[in-house]
Protein backbone atom coordinates (compact mmCIF):
# COMPACT_ATOMS: atom_id res chain seq x y z
CA UNK A 1 0.00 0.00 0.00
CA UNK A 2 1.43 3.17 -0.97
CA UNK A 3 0.01 5.93 1.32
CA UNK A 4 0.36 10.03 1.03
CA UNK A 5 0.15 11.77 4.65
CA UNK A 6 -0.34 15.31 4.15
CA UNK A 7 -0.93 18.12 6.36
CA UNK A 8 -0.07 21.18 7.49
CA UNK A 9 2.56 21.73 10.23
CA UNK A 10 1.39 20.48 13.92
CA UNK A 11 -1.20 18.28 12.40
CA UNK A 12 0.55 15.40 14.05
CA UNK A 13 2.06 13.56 11.02
CA UNK A 14 5.06 12.12 12.07
CA UNK A 15 2.92 10.68 15.10
CA UNK A 16 0.49 8.60 12.62
CA UNK A 17 3.36 8.01 10.07
CA UNK A 18 5.03 6.15 12.95
CA UNK A 19 1.36 4.60 13.89
CA UNK A 20 0.83 3.99 10.21
CA UNK A 21 3.97 1.91 9.71
CA UNK A 22 3.70 -0.13 12.31
CA UNK A 23 0.35 -1.33 11.15
CA UNK A 24 0.79 -2.00 8.02
CA UNK A 25 4.35 -2.75 8.15
CA UNK A 26 5.70 -0.78 5.66
CA UNK A 27 8.33 1.84 5.66
CA UNK A 28 8.20 5.62 6.17
CA UNK A 29 9.91 7.62 3.35
CA UNK A 30 10.73 11.19 4.50
CA UNK A 31 12.28 13.95 2.46
CA UNK A 32 13.57 15.93 5.56
CA UNK A 33 14.79 12.82 6.81
CA UNK A 34 16.23 12.16 3.57
CA UNK A 35 17.96 15.28 3.34
CA UNK A 36 19.29 15.14 5.82
CA UNK A 37 21.03 11.61 5.73
CA UNK A 38 22.18 12.42 2.53
CA UNK A 39 24.03 15.27 3.66
CA UNK A 40 25.57 13.85 6.84
CA UNK A 41 26.78 11.26 4.66
CA UNK A 42 27.90 13.78 2.34
CA UNK A 43 26.86 12.22 -0.78
CA UNK A 44 26.43 13.95 -4.37
CA UNK A 45 23.13 15.23 -3.44
CA UNK A 46 23.49 15.48 -0.19
CA UNK A 47 25.96 18.35 -0.99
CA UNK A 48 24.30 19.44 -3.64
CA UNK A 49 21.00 19.88 -0.93
CA UNK A 50 22.96 21.46 1.82
CA UNK A 51 24.70 24.48 -0.69
CA UNK A 52 20.93 24.90 -2.08
CA UNK A 53 19.89 25.36 1.72
CA UNK A 54 22.55 27.12 2.96
CA UNK A 55 21.78 29.65 0.07
CA UNK A 56 18.46 29.82 2.33
CA UNK A 57 16.48 28.83 -0.95
CA UNK A 58 14.00 25.72 -1.59
CA UNK A 59 15.41 22.65 -3.26
CA UNK A 60 14.09 22.38 -6.70
CA UNK A 61 11.39 19.74 -7.93
CA UNK A 62 13.89 18.27 -9.87
CA UNK A 63 16.19 17.31 -7.23
CA UNK A 64 13.41 16.78 -4.78
CA UNK A 65 11.77 14.24 -7.19
CA UNK A 66 15.15 12.95 -8.29
CA UNK A 67 16.22 11.93 -4.52
CA UNK A 68 12.91 10.71 -3.74
CA UNK A 69 13.12 8.12 -6.63
CA UNK A 70 16.57 6.98 -5.76
CA UNK A 71 14.92 6.54 -2.58
CA UNK A 72 12.60 4.22 -3.89
CA UNK A 73 14.26 2.28 -5.82
CA UNK A 74 15.49 0.66 -2.70
CA UNK A 75 14.17 -3.13 -1.89
CA UNK A 76 12.44 -2.07 1.28
CA UNK A 77 9.72 -0.08 -0.79
CA UNK A 78 8.39 -2.87 -2.34
CA UNK A 79 5.32 -3.69 -0.77
CA UNK A 80 4.90 0.13 -0.37
CA UNK A 81 5.46 3.11 1.53
CA UNK A 82 3.92 6.06 3.78
CA UNK A 83 5.28 8.94 2.18
CA UNK A 84 5.26 12.52 4.53
CA UNK A 85 6.64 15.46 3.31
CA UNK A 86 6.07 14.98 -0.62
CA UNK A 87 4.92 15.77 -2.85
CA UNK A 88 4.78 19.12 -1.94
CA UNK A 89 3.86 20.57 -5.59
CA UNK A 90 1.60 19.48 -8.50
CA UNK A 91 4.61 18.35 -10.43
CA UNK A 92 6.15 16.51 -7.46
CA UNK A 93 2.72 14.98 -7.47
CA UNK A 94 3.00 13.92 -11.46
CA UNK A 95 6.46 12.83 -10.97
CA UNK A 96 5.39 10.48 -8.02
CA UNK A 97 2.42 8.91 -9.91
CA UNK A 98 4.35 8.46 -13.36
CA UNK A 99 7.31 6.83 -11.07
CA UNK A 100 4.63 4.57 -9.52
CA UNK A 101 2.98 3.73 -13.07
CA UNK A 102 6.09 2.38 -14.23
CA UNK A 103 6.62 0.00 -11.33
CA UNK A 104 2.89 -1.58 -12.02
CA UNK A 105 1.85 0.60 -9.04
CA UNK A 106 -0.12 3.66 -8.18
CA UNK A 107 -0.95 6.02 -5.10
CA UNK A 108 -3.54 4.10 -3.11
CA UNK A 109 -4.45 7.00 -0.72
CA UNK A 110 -4.03 10.52 -0.04
CA UNK A 111 -4.51 10.98 3.48
CA UNK A 112 -4.60 14.90 4.98
CA UNK A 113 -4.84 15.58 8.70
CA UNK A 114 -7.27 18.72 9.24
CA UNK A 115 -6.48 20.69 11.81
CA UNK A 116 -7.62 24.09 13.01
CA UNK A 117 -5.05 26.50 12.55
CA UNK A 118 -5.53 27.88 16.20
CA UNK A 119 -4.82 24.30 17.52
CA UNK A 120 -1.69 23.72 14.78
CA UNK A 121 -0.03 27.18 16.84
CA UNK A 122 -0.63 25.50 20.07
CA UNK A 123 0.64 22.28 19.36
CA UNK A 124 3.80 23.38 17.36
CA UNK A 125 4.60 26.30 20.31
CA UNK A 126 4.36 23.58 22.66
CA UNK A 127 6.26 20.54 21.41
CA UNK A 128 9.33 22.41 22.38
CA UNK A 129 11.75 21.85 19.53
CA UNK A 130 12.88 25.38 19.81
CA UNK A 131 12.99 26.31 16.44
CA UNK A 132 13.85 29.76 15.28
CA UNK A 133 10.67 29.85 13.40
CA UNK A 134 8.35 28.95 16.18
CA UNK A 135 7.07 32.17 17.07
CA UNK A 136 3.51 33.03 16.37
CA UNK A 137 4.03 34.93 13.95
CA UNK A 138 6.83 32.92 11.74
CA UNK A 139 3.84 29.89 12.13
CA UNK A 140 1.22 31.56 10.74
CA UNK A 141 3.84 32.40 7.85
CA UNK A 142 4.46 28.57 7.62
CA UNK A 143 1.22 27.82 7.78
CA UNK A 144 0.16 30.39 4.91
CA UNK A 145 2.96 29.33 2.52
CA UNK A 146 1.82 25.70 3.23
CA UNK A 147 -1.62 26.64 1.77
CA UNK A 148 -0.88 28.93 -0.76
CA UNK A 149 1.69 26.11 -2.36
CA UNK A 150 0.52 22.54 -0.96
CA UNK A 151 -3.40 23.30 -1.67
CA UNK A 152 -2.92 22.51 -5.77
CA UNK A 153 -1.63 19.04 -4.66
CA UNK A 154 -4.59 18.56 -2.48
CA UNK A 155 -6.83 18.97 -5.42
CA UNK A 156 -4.84 17.47 -8.02
CA UNK A 157 -5.39 13.90 -5.41
CA UNK A 158 -8.94 14.87 -5.17
CA UNK A 159 -9.59 14.89 -9.09
CA UNK A 160 -8.16 11.45 -8.33
CA UNK A 161 -10.38 10.06 -5.95
CA UNK A 162 -8.19 8.97 -3.52
CA UNK A 163 -8.17 11.42 -0.97
CA UNK A 164 -9.26 10.86 2.77
CA UNK A 165 -9.80 13.71 4.72
CA UNK A 166 -8.92 12.89 9.25
CA UNK A 167 -10.56 15.02 11.80
CA UNK A 168 -6.83 15.75 13.20
CA UNK A 169 -8.57 16.95 16.67
CA UNK A 170 -8.28 13.95 19.85
CA UNK A 171 -5.97 11.87 21.32
CA UNK A 172 -3.42 10.06 19.07
CA UNK A 173 -5.59 6.52 18.96
CA UNK A 174 -8.42 8.31 18.05
CA UNK A 175 -7.25 10.02 14.71
CA UNK A 176 -5.06 6.91 14.17
CA UNK A 177 -8.55 4.89 14.63
CA UNK A 178 -10.38 7.45 12.12
CA UNK A 179 -7.38 6.74 9.71
CA UNK A 180 -7.31 3.26 9.57
CA UNK A 181 -11.16 3.60 8.79
CA UNK A 182 -10.58 5.72 6.29
CA UNK A 183 -7.91 3.07 4.75
CA UNK A 184 -10.34 0.13 5.22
Amino acid sequence: MNIILFGPPGAGKGTQAEKLINHFQIPHLSTGNIFRENIKNETPLGKKVKSILDEGKLVSDETVIELVEDELNKKKYEDGVVLDGFPRTVVQAEALDSYFKNKGSQVDAFVTLSVPEEELVNRILSRGEGRSDDTPEKIKTRLKVYHDETAPVLSYYEQKGIVKVIDGLGSIEEIFERTLKALS
